[in-house]
């Protein structure tokens, strides 16, 4: 079972970017807090604690006791949080309300553990999944979720049904959604050329200079007066040199 984390908060009367930019001053952040029974709750809360959940083995999926200065305390997770793009320092954070005994919707990461057999024979791991959809209790969130790859062979794949899923916890996929597979590696679309030095080149080499050959040969022809094609009209004469005057 989960370890639910505990954080305080104090309610935030005013609202916008300056009561905002004065709360960060002051070492605290905006936040709010709603839910289907939860109206929207303005509260301020501190950036390390914040922190402190973001970190710990869950993360965004710990579920919190969010305990309101002069109120309830609410049981929620982390919904959304934003951060400076230069110093990321947290800026503000939205927590939604849950129920324990009520199931909720969330992603788990996903790893691979071994080193398959077919990666030994020249295949590659292809992992099609890096979170994996799963539906359960708040408090039985797992904090991952693992498969063992080492008997896959080139070109096996391993599926949604295969997986060993801890209780009460259950995939929001269909059963035979491919999650791993070993693929064969691609083939290059170009020839390999030969090698420099081998019998392979010196026949390319050949074949290069005999094609050569060939085509200088209608060259030179050509610069010797060579005949005209069939059916090319013939070349005028060239006009007789104009007789010298007498004198």
């Amino acid at each position: 079972m989960m370890e639910i984390v505990k954080l305080s908060a104090s309610p935030r009367p005013l609202n916008g970017k300056g009561a905002s930019r004065l709360l960060r001053r002051a070492g605290q952040i905006p936040a709010i807090a709603y839910g289907r029974e939860l109206a929207a709750t303005p509260l301020a809360i501190s950036p390390k604690g914040l922190l402190q959940v973001l970190q710990s083995e869950h993360g965004q999926n710990a579920v919190v006791e969010l305990a309101v200065e002069g109120g309830a305390k609410l049981t929620v997770m982390v919904r959304d949080y934003s951060y400076h793009p230069v110093t990321r320092a947290l800026l503000h954070a939205d927590f939604i309300q849950v129920k324990l005994d009520a199931p909720v919707a969330v992603e788990v990461p996903f790893r691979t553990t071994g080193k398959a057999k077919g990666i030994v024979t020249g295949g590659v791991l292809q992992q099609i999944f890096r979170k994996l959809p799963v539906s359960c209790l708040p408090e039985r969130i797992p904090a991952y979720l693992e498969v063992d790859v080492t008997e896959l062979e080139m070109g096996e794949t391993l599926k949604v049904n295969q997986l060993t899923l801890p209780e009460g916890v259950s995939i929001r996929l269909p059963e035979d959604q491919t999650i791993v597979v070993v693929a064969a590696p691609e083939k290059g679309g170009d020839e390999e050329a030969p090698k420099p030095g081998t019998a392979a080149a010196g026949a390319v080499a050949a074949a290069g200079a005999k094609d050569a050959k060939g085509a200088a040969a209608p060259a030179a022809a050509a610069a010797k007066g060579a005949a005209p094609a069939k059916g090319a009209a013939p070349a005028k004469a060239a006009a007789a040199p104009a007789p010298a005057k007498k004198k």
